[in-house]
C-alpha cells in the first residue's frame, strides 16, 4: 500500500434520507369518522333583496262607493198618514198602585178555576169622582181580564193554603163587555206584594162607603 492512499481521509458515506411520510388524505381521517376537509371555501350568502311590491287597488273600495251613490235614493211618499191618538180610557184617571199579577175566575158550571190572564193590576182613582177601580190587561196582547169598580161591600178573603194570593166576589166586572157577577183570585208573586194590594183595596173599599 502506498503512502497516498493512507493520507486520503475516509469519507463515511451516509445513507441517503428516508422519505418523507405522505400527508395523510382525506379518505383514511374518513376512516376514523372525521369530517372531509372543505375544498373550497364556502362563499358567503347573500341575503335576497327585497322586493318592493305595489299594492294594488282595492276594487271592492270603489264598489263600495258607488253603492253608496246609488243608495242616496229619495222617495216621497205617496200617502200621507196622519197621527192618531190611541185612547185607552185611562186618561182622566191616577195610577195609585200598580204590581204585576195573575188572575182567575171561579166557573161555577164546572166547579173549577181557569186562569184569565197575567199582567199588571192597576188601581186606577178618577180624579173628578175620586172612585178607584181595578183594571187588568193581559201580557203582550193588552186585552182586558179584569174591570171593576170596588164597592163598599167588597172584602178581600185569603186564600187557602196560599200567603200571596186572595179571593173576593164582584157584582159587575166589565172586562167582556157586558157586566157580570163573578168570583176571582189574584196570586202575586210573593207575600209582601199581596200585601200591598191588601191596602190598596181595603182603601178604596173605605173610600166608597163613605160615598
Amino acid at each position: 500500500m502506498s503512502s497516498s492512499e493512507e493520507t486520503k481521509p475516509k469519507v463515511e458515506e451516509t445513507p441517503a434520507a428516508a422519505p418523507a411520510p405522505a400527508v395523510p388524505t382525506a379518505n383514511v381521517f374518513s376512516m376514523f369518522g372525521a369530517k372531509k376537509e372543505k375544498k373550497e371555501e364556502e362563499e358567503p350568502k347573500q341575503e335576497p333583496k327585497e322586493e318592493t311590491k305595489s299594492e294594488p287597488k282595492k276594487e271592492g273600495d270603489d264598489e263600495d262607493k258607488a253603492d253608496e251613490e246609488e243608495a242616496d235614493v229619495h222617495f216621497e211618499p205617496l200617502v200621507t198618514l196622519e197621527k192618531v191618538d190611541v185612547k185607552t180610557n185611562e186618561e182622566d184617571e191616577e195610577v195609585l198602585y200598580k204590581v204585576r199579577a195573575k188572575l182567575f175566575r171561579f166557573h161555577g158550571d164546572t166547579k173549577e178555576w181557569k186562569e184569565r190572564g197575567t199582567g199588571d193590576v192597576k188601581f186606577l182613582q178618577h180624579k173628578e169622582t175620586k172612585r178607584v177601580r181595578i183594571l187588568m190587561r193581559r201580557d203582550k196582547t193588552l186585552k182586558i181580564c179584569a174591570n171593576h169598580l170596588i164597592s163598599g161591600d167588597y172584602e178581600l178573603k185569603p186564600n187557602i193554603g196560599s200567603d200571596r194570593s186572595w179571593v173576593y166576589n164582584v157584582t159587575a166586572d166589565i172586562a167582556e163587555g157586558e157586566p157580570e157577577a163573578q168570583t176571582l183570585a189574584i196570586r202575586f208573586g210573593n207575600k209582601e206584594n199581596a200585601d200591598k194590594f191588601k191596602e190598596h183595596f181595603d182603601e178604596a173599599r173605605d173610600a166608597a162607603k163613605k160615598d
